[in-house]
């Protein structure tokens, strides 16, 4: 029997993205055992997945050295027969490069590839040569799967299903505001202003961690749309995926809710803001639909990823996004 091991500790819709490569290494290796290592806090994510052996956590708040070394320990115990790292940081690379494995794969980016059995290029998605992702992570495996690679996949259970059940008796959308990065973030003033345009025959539930509470709380205040309902903290994660997965549409920003829709292939509608879709990281979804500034701005992008606040202060790619540009999509 073939050991597998993925290595994945970045933030959560990374994460996800990842989960393309366990679907493709069943689907190649159907009675292989597939391990998932992931930072605390994602563990949920992966929760009863039915093609996975392990979820390995690395709890990186506390003793995130000697933790560390534990799961290195605990690794070499396995022998797996391959590591796949999708992260491109040292701490990984030593879980990979001195993990006892057979084959061991990651990208030429981490500073530990030269250890290393495979070391793959990893490649920046550009407007000219866009590069989804799960392209990026199926080519650590291309060598023994094939070139194409599986989208992503969650699998909220059969509880999940029923936690969230009374609330897709009505039609419904699905809105997620918030974001780790301001620069990524839809102005709370234009989600309000297009949630007052949401025909009032649809409910409007407003998804996010416990943290986002006040924003959602501070949509409704703003909003005279009477059908809104803050389900922030109220979730977990594959919750709000079951939940996502029958809306009407899930209105989004480039983080991870975008990402959970993907992977359960709901309807979604990607706002970005200082962000662009050719970076690699865009919807999967069958029905999947961009909103972005119309006009060009000479400051966009400014980033791969979010700022804490506008580098030149006004925001534009945000505020100049039209409300209207949403509700096409309800």
């Amino acid at each position: 029997m073939q050991k597998f091991l993925v290595i994945q500790t970045a933030f959560t819709g990374d994460v996800v993205l990842a989960t393309g490569i366990i679907e493709k290494l069943h689907h190649s290796y159907p009675d292989a055992r597939i391990d998932f290592l992931v930072r605390k806090g994602n563990e949920g994510l992966l929760k009863d997945h039915p093609y996975l052996n392990e979820v390995i956590v690395w709890d990186k708040t506390k003793s995130k050295l000697k933790h560390l070394w534990e799961i290195l320990k605990k690794i070499r115990r396995v022998h797996y027969d391959t590591v796949i790292n999708v992260q491109r940081f040292a701490a990984t690379g030593i879980l990979t490069a001195f993990s006892n494995a057979k084959m061991k794969i990651g990208f030429d980016k981490n500073p530990l590839s030269f250890l290393f059995t495979k070391s793959v290029k990893h490649i920046i998605s550009t407007a000219d040569q866009p590069l989804h992702e799960i392209d990026r992570n199926q080519s650590l495996i291309a060598s023994f799967t094939d070139a194409h690679p599986s989208k992503p996949r969650l699998y909220p259970s059969s509880n999940d299903e029923l936690k969230v059940e009374r609330y897709k008796k009505e039609p419904y959308i699905v809105v997620a505001p918030a974001s780790v990065w301001f620069t990524k973030q839809y102005p709370v003033e234009k989600w309000i202003e297009f949630i007052n345009l949401v025909p009032g025959n649809l409910k409007i539930y407003i998804l996010g961690a416990p943290s986002d509470k006040g924003l959602g709380e501070t949509i409704i205040k703003g909003t005279t749309n009477k059908n809104v309902y803050n389900l922030c903290g109220e979730l977990s994660f594959l919750q709000s995926v079951a939940l996502q997965k029958d809306a009407k549409m899930n209105f989004v920003n480039d983080s991870a809710p975008m990402h959970f829709a993907s992977s359960v292939n709901a309807p979604v509608t990607a706002i970005y803001c200082s962000t662009l879709p050719s970076f690699g990281f865009g919807p999967l979804s069958d029905q999947s639909n961009i909103v972005e500034i119309k006009e060009t701005l000479s400051c966009r992008p400014c980033g791969l990823h979010g700022h804490r606040a506008c580098p030149q202060g006004h925001f534009n790619c945000a505020w100049k996004i039209e409300s209207l540009q949403l509700l096409e999509f309800v």
